[in-house]
């Protein structure tokens, strides 16, 4: 029998470079080697982005809709990775000020967002939703800002997608991660 996911077991593991994920309820411990980063100083904005951004057609908020946000990112028609006990587990974790979500807004409806977990200067992101053209985008840019501001050194992404990496996401090896990460844990930021 394995031991109950727990927001402190979750916080450990994330220390140690893992993370985990669910699979038709069973839950299993990830850490990828090459593993995906976002690298703070080259982060890209996509210009179509960034002209979404000039409109403000999105209203930025953060940790104002946590529960909504997580719960959007596991409704997904191909299935999700998310399961009830992972999001009763990060609820706990937002409960307790290591998750975070960025969401987006427009007319007064959450349009799309992120969450991840902070840990010293290490932002981990979990996952991202979007129900209106670009809201995730938005969100992701934000986050970024904000993690420069308060002088953050790691944003993990754990895997690279297409879409990510039109953002400037790339792999790197696990030692060096293990490197960033420990480097970034030592940090005494906040993200709130």
């Amino acid at each position: 029998m394995s031991e109950p996911l727990t927001p402190e077991l979750v916080l450990d593991a994330y220390r140690a470079g893992i993370f985990p994920m669910a699979d038709e309820g069973e839950l299993y411990w990830f850490s990828p080697n090459p593993r995906c980063v976002f690298p703070l100083d080259a982060f890209h904005v996509p210009r179509s982005v960034r002209q979404t951004i000039r409109r403000g057609k999105f209203e930025v908020r953060v940790d104002t809709a946590f529960d909504d946000v997580i719960a959007a990112c596991a409704d997904r028609p191909e299935g999700t990775w998310i399961s009830d006990e992972i999001m009763h587990v990060y609820r706990a974790l937002h409960r307790q000020g290591h998750a975070h979500s960025v969401e987006c807004w427009h007319a007064g409806q959450l349009a799309g967002g992120l969450y991840g977990v902070t840990l010293g200067g290490a932002f981990f992101g979990e996952s991202m939703f979007t129900r209106v053209t670009d809201a995730s985008k938005v969100a992701l840019v934000a986050l970024v800002e904000r993690l420069r501001a308060r002088g953050f050194m790691l944003l993990d992404t754990q895997w690279c997608t297409p879409h990510l990496a039109r953002f400037g996401a790339q792999y790197i090896p696990r030692s060096e991660y293990r490197r960033r990460l420990n480097l970034a844990l030592a940090l005494p930021v906040r993200f709130a």
